[in-house]
């Protein structure tokens, strides 16, 4: 017997034990005989038990600074521990997985390139939710190995403190770098969401037919967009479009001009070879050049109305009409189109926070020109105005005291304010935000076939000079009675300027934007206004 089985025997009869217990007279037990050793067995538990012992670090810094280790490098903290054949199967997946991606996107180790092809991701809806997916299960997988992983590696023998500090941290550690992948999960699937609704099914009759992603100028120098504001909203009869832009971009260098038309134009021109000049040989008018029902904010609304189908099938037949009134009236051919419903146009500005102009006098706020209404308010005279949604949206269609032109003047503004506030860093920030005000508001033919080369033309155009031409009154043109033979002259030499020449007088039509968004204050004020108003 052990000395230890003696020491209990002996003290056996003072222990109490209820009615176990040894009673007065009762003999003391006889001692039992000594166990037999039992014939040697293999230790239980097969390889497992033969295992030699794991490793483990030996206190709480060197416990979080593996874990940190392991989760940069999934895998590392199963082999300290010798797990060495679930370390490398960890390890490997993991360097498959960021082998491929950086071979995806920089197999060319070109940049452009590599942008190309994020982009195709972002345009390819069911291939971005496959991914968004598969990102998913493999940041479950990341978490549950950097948690085994120090679970594994921390002391077997530890303070109880160590055990909550480390829990905690290894949980806000794990967070910290999870909240960006689901970030980007949250955009992927947004992304998903707004291509489908805005690009899916928006091919109209004049949408070109021969282009390709090799190919997506079909060979020409200049692609030509049609930016439309429309005013449909509560109370409205359809769409129309109050601010019509054409914007011609040179797809090599990026440099723009854009054509501003008036509203209210007359004998808006359809190509010779569309069916529209059949229908409207002489324009789009019934003689009457001040009926609002064929100037040229009403070819959307109009032209489909009183002849549907007559351009081919279309998800937008207004869209087709407008597009030939402006290459029929320019003489430029009109591509693509853009539409922005202009009730919608400030939750884009609130997006982007906001854009920066320069006022040069009171813009009225509200007001109703035809039936003697006054504005409710004015936007004030400054240099460097901030203005959020609402404000820009009256910046761009105030008509209190002011005519067409003088409204198209500062819608061109605006859009090189929101050009000039469209930097990456805030469209990053207010990703969700854009994406769910773009759903809403924006129509388009672009196909997202062609999205990467936009984005690249985008982007040069960001870069490069962007200047226009605004029709207004004067001289050479009238919107009642335009000279449409001046017009296209003047589209080609904004497009194309002759050589200037000493005293020759020739000169580029288009101006600089800068200069004409230019702080130039008039000298009005809001008072000045009001009291020309007859105070309110």
């Amino acid at each position: 017997m052990s000395r230890r089985d003696r020491r209990r025997l002996r003290n056996a009869p003072a222990r109490s034990g209820g009615k176990r217990a040894l009673r007065r007279g009762d003999a003391p037990p006889t001692p039992a005989a000594p166990p037999v050793p039992a014939a040697p067995t293999a230790p239980r538990g097969g390889r497992r038990a033969l295992r030699r012992r794991e490793r483990r670090t030996r206190g709480l810094a060197g416990t979080l600074g593996l874990t940190f280790v392991s989760a940069m490098v999934p895998g590392t903290g199963y082999l300290f521990a010798k797990r060495r054949l679930l370390g490398w199967i960890v390890l490997g997946g993991w360097a498959a997985v960021i082998g491929f991606v950086l071979w995806y996107f920089g197999r060319d180790l070109d940049l452009a390139a590599a942008r190309t092809r994020a982009v195709d991701l972002a345009f390819d809806p069911q291939l971005l939710r496959i991914v968004t997916a598969v990102v998913a299960v493999l940041l479950i997988v990341w978490l549950f190995v950097v948690w085994t992983s120090y679970r594994l590696i921390r002391p077997r023998e530890r303070p109880r403190s160590h055990t909550v500090i480390g829990n905690l941290a290894v949980i806000v550690f794990c967070v910290i770098f999870a909240a960006p992948v689901v970030r980007a999960g949250q955009y992927a699937v947004a992304t998903a969401n707004f291509v489908t609704n805005v690009f899916d099914n928006n091919e109209v009759a004049t949408t070109p037919k021969d282009v390709t992603p090799e190919d997506p100028w079909a060979g020409q120098d200049r692609v030509n967009v049609l930016l439309l504001g429309g005013d449909g909203g509560d109370g409205r009869d359809g769409v129309r479009t109050d601010s019509m832009i054409l914007l011609s971009m040179d797809t090599r260098t990026g440099k723009s001009v854009t054509f501003s038309l008036p509203r209210n134009m007359a004998n808006a021109q359809f190509p010779e070879n569309s069916p529209l000049h059949d229908v409207y040989p002489y324009g789009f008018q019934n003689g009457d050049p001040a009926d609002g029902e064929y100037m040229l904010n009403a070819v959307y609304r109009n032209v489909p109305a009183a002849h549907p189908g007559i351009l081919g099938k279309s998800s937008n037949e207004g869209a087709d009409a407008i597009k030939q009134a402006v290459e029929g009236t320019l003489g430029l051919p009109v591509h693509y189109y853009v539409l922005v419903n202009l009730e919608g146009f400030k939750a884009v500005v609130d997006a982007m926070d906001g854009v920066t102009v320069n006022i040069n006098e009171p813009v009225a706020i509200g007001g109703d020109t035809s039936a003697g209404v006054p504005p409710d308010d004015y936007l004030a005279p400054g240099p460097d105005q901030h203005l959020n949604g609402f404000q820009a949206l009256w910046f761009a269609r105030g008509r209190w005291r002011s005519d067409d032109y003088e409204r198209m003047e500062r819608q061109r503004c605006m859009i090189d304010a929101i050009v000039e506030a469209a930097d990456p860093g805030n469209l990053l920030v207010r990703y969700l935000d854009l994406l769910k005000a773009g759903e809403e508001i924006v129509y388009t033919d672009i196909p997202k076939e062609l999205a990467s080369a936009f984005v690249t033309l985008a982007l040069r155009v960001k870069d490069a000079k962007v200047k226009s031409v605004v029709f207004r009154s004067s001289e050479s043109f009238s919107s009642a009675d335009p000279d449409f033979d001046w017009m296209q002259e003047t589209v080609q030499r904004a497009i194309d300027p002759p050589p200037k020449k000493q005293g020759s007088g020739n000169r580029n039509p288009a101006a600089d934007p800068e200069d004409a968004c230019a702080y130039r204050p008039t000298g009005e004020t809001v008072e000045d206004a009001i009291a020309a108003d007859g105070g309110y």
